[in-house]
């Protein structure tokens, strides 16, 4: 689990992000209107990077917890401790953004326990309450606390979804990889490679990710295009590159991996 609060006293450096529609205007409402907010898109698109810029922009701390199969409740409330020989009760990142203030970002929410979205739900209707049956506290989250949650809708199958009567207490937002032309910039920016080579690695992106759903569990992601962009602006050859950021973490199976290779030699020869 990482929690990340932006250091309090400090001028934040607001994260680049590229806006594609008025995603920003949308967080920025959901938060003065004290909505919850559901993210939804694939893997590596920029969600996270997305509420990042956002906590940033707001100039609001940001507790980022990444959920997985045994993220429990406790783990976000928090817990009982032995602390110096004494047993102290020590807040999890959830309590400590409803306490302070600020933004509290669950990345892939439906990985966690089933028992975190009893302890969301309080939280995400207009009581905005959360209630520690260890200590016997009720709080009451300020103005300035927002809930975001974020999931990937292609990996959910009937044991790792979200119930409708969790769905529904948010705003939610869609997601999906850039343009073409804004991503090749993304690429370019966040690598340093020149635009015009970028934009074959994009391309290339839209021929991987037609794959999906055959071949591929999960298309390219925009940040393994970046990683790809890094290594050949640090001179590695481009196939090179390719195969260690666009072949390897896509697929184990050698018959796809032969596939990808296909697809990039098509692309740089």
């Amino acid at each position: 689990m990482a929690v990340s609060p932006m250091a309090a006293g400090h001028e934040p450096q607001i994260p680049f992000y590229r806006s594609v529609g008025n995603e920003c205007g949308l967080f920025e409402q959901a938060f003065r209107q004290r909505l919850p907010l559901l993210l939804k898109g694939p893997t590596g698109c920029g969600k996270t990077r997305f509420v990042h810029h956002m906590a940033a922009k707001l100039g609001k701390p940001l507790y980022t917890v990444a959920c997985h199969d045994d993220l429990t409740a406790a783990d976000l409330t928090g817990r009982y401790l032995l602390q110096g020989g004494e047993t102290r009760w020590v807040d999890g990142p959830l309590t400590r953004a409803v306490r302070e203030g600020g933004i509290c970002y669950l990345d892939e929410v439906v990985e966690a326990r089933k028992d975190v979205s009893v302890v969301l739900h309080p939280l995400t209707d207009d009581r905005r309450l959360l209630p520690l049956e260890r200590t016997g506290e009720l709080l009451e989250a300020p103005d300035d606390f927002m809930l975001v949650v974020s999931y990937n809708p292609g990996y959910q199958h009937i044991l790792k979804s979200l119930k409708p009567s969790t769905r529904q207490r948010f705003v939610a937002m869609a997601f999906d990889f850039p343009p073409p032309a804004v991503e090749r910039d993304i690429v370019a920016r966040e690598s340093g490679l020149a635009a015009e080579r970028c934009a074959a690695l994009v391309n290339l992106a839209a021929s991987l990710r037609a794959m999906k759903g055959q071949d591929l569990e999960e298309g390219v992601s925009t940040r393994l295009l970046v990683y790809c962009a890094t290594l050949i602006q640090g001179g590695m050859p481009i196939l090179e590159a390719a195969r260690a950021t666009l072949v390897e973490p896509l697929s184990d199976d050698a018959d796809v991996q032969e596939g990808l290779l296909e697809a990039i030699h098509a692309t740089f020869g």
